[in-house]
C-alpha cells in the first residue's frame, strides 16, 4: 500500500464520527489464542519499548506461565520513533530527524520471522504539536502501512494505544497533547470493528493517573510526561497479560509480586531484563537503522550465546537449581 495515497484518502474523511468496535474485542483473554502457535515474538515502538521494561516483565510473565514452552521475545524499539514520516525541527539539537519505521520495516521482518508482533505507537507520531488533520492522516496512513506490512509478512499483529502524556511533569508538548493521543487512541480502538487485535493502554493509564491522584495530587507514571518509571511499564505489562487472558497475574501491584509463587520467583526477572538487552543491541545492529546514539550490539552469535547461557541460568532458578 503506498503511504501517500492512504494519506490522500484519510485526509478527506479524517474528522468523521468513528465507528466503535463490540466492548466484547476488549474483554481479557482476547488475544489467548496467539500464545498457542506464536513462539517469536517481535516488539515493535519508540524509546519506551526501547527502554524495555514493559517486555521483559512480559517476557517473565510469559516464560513463568509456560514453562514448558520456548519462547523467544525480541525487542526491535528505536528511541525517538515514529510512523507518522514526521519531525519536529531541532529535533535532537538538529543532529537527526526522527527515525521513521517505514525506513526498517521489511529489513527487520525479513530477519526476524516473527510469529505475532506486538507494536506501540503514537507517543511520537504527532511531534508534541496540536491537533492537525494532515498529521493525524499520516500517523493512521504509519499504522495502516505497517499492519499491512506485518500481516503480509504471515504474522498477525497487536497493537497497544498511545500511551498518556502527563501535562502535570512533562514540559514542551502541546497544551492538547493528551487529548492528540487520546483522538489516535480512539481510531484504532476503532479498527477492532475490523478485526484488529487492539490493547487500550492510552484509556486505562489516564483512568489509573486520576484515581491515584486523589490520593497523592502529585502522582505521576512518567517523571518527565513521556517515558514511564517502573510502576509505569508494569501498568503497560499488565494491560497486555490481560489481553492474553491471565488476570490474577495481571492484578499483581509489581513484576515481583506477579512472580513471587511461580517458578523461580522474582529472580528470573534479572536474567530475563539482561537477555533482552543483549538480543535488543544485537538484533538492531543487524538490521541497521537510523538513529546515530544507540549502542553497537555483539555480533549475533556472540549474543545469541549470552542469550543462551541466561536461558539456562533461568531455567535452572525456574527448577530450583539456581
Amino acid at each position: 500500500m503506498n503511504r501517500v495515497a492512504v494519506i490522500t484518502v484519510l485526509t478527506l474523511g479524517v474528522m468523521m464520527r468513528m465507528v466503535y468496535a463490540d466492548e466484547a474485542s476488549s474483554q481479557p483473554g482476547a488475544g489467548k489464542d496467539m500464545l498457542e502457535k506464536a513462539r517469536r515474538i517481535l516488539f515493535l515502538g519508540d524509546s519506551i519499548t526501547y527502554d524495555g521494561r514493559y517486555v521483559a516483565d512480559f517476557d517473565a510473565w510469559l516464560t513463568t506461565k509456560f514453562p514448558d514452552r520456548t519462547y523467544e521475545v525480541l525487542d526491535l524499539g528505536i528511541s525517538s520513533e515514529m510512523v507518522s514520516g514526521l519531525s519536529e525541527e531541532g529535533h535532537a539539537d538538529g543532529r537527526f530527524p526522527r527515525p521513521d519505521l517505514a525506513e526498517r520495516l521489511v529489513r527487520v521482518l525479513d530477519a526476524t520471522k516473527p510469529d505475532l508482533v506486538i507494536a506501540c505507537y503514537g507517543m511520537n507520531c504527532g511531534i508534541y504539536q496540536p491537533f492537525d488533520p494532515l498529521r493525524f492522516a499520516k500517523y493512521q496512513a504509519g499504522i495502516l502501512w505497517m499492519h499491512e506490512m506485518v500481516t503480509s509478512a504471515g504474522a498477525p499483529i497487536v497493537h497497544i494505544t498511545p500511551p498518556a502524556y502527563d501535562h502535570l511533569t512533562g514540559e514542551g508538548a502541546a497544551p492538547d497533547y493528551n487529548d492528540v493521543l487520546g483522538k489516535y487512541s480512539d481510531w484504532i480502538l476503532s479498527k477492532r470493528a475490523d478485526g484488529w487485535n487492539v490493547v487500550d493502554l492510552h484509556g486505562p493509564m489516564n483512568g489509573e493517573i486520576a484515581k491515584r491522584r486523589t490520593e497523592n495530587p502529585n502522582f505521576s507514571f512518567q517523571p518527565d510526561g513521556i517515558h514511564p518509571d517502573d510502576a509505569g511499564h508494569w501498568f503497560m505489562a499488565q494491560q497486555l497479560i490481560r489481553f492474553f487472558g491471565d488476570t490474577d497475574a495481571a492484578d499483581a501491584t509489581d513484576p515481583a509480586a506477579m512472580l513471587t509463587n511461580r517458578p523461580g520467583g522474582p529472580a528470573v526477572l534479572g536474567p530475563v531484563r539482561e537477555r533482552m538487552a543483549v538480543l535488543r543491541d544485537a538484533w538492531l545492529t543487524l538490521t541497521k537503522h537510523s538513529h546515530p546514539d544507540l549502542p553497537k550490539g555483539l555480533p549475533m552469535d556472540e549474543a545469541q550465546a549470552k542469550a543462551d547461557a541466561l536461558t539456562k541460568n533461568i531455567k535452572q532458578l525456574m527448577s530450583g537449581k539456581g
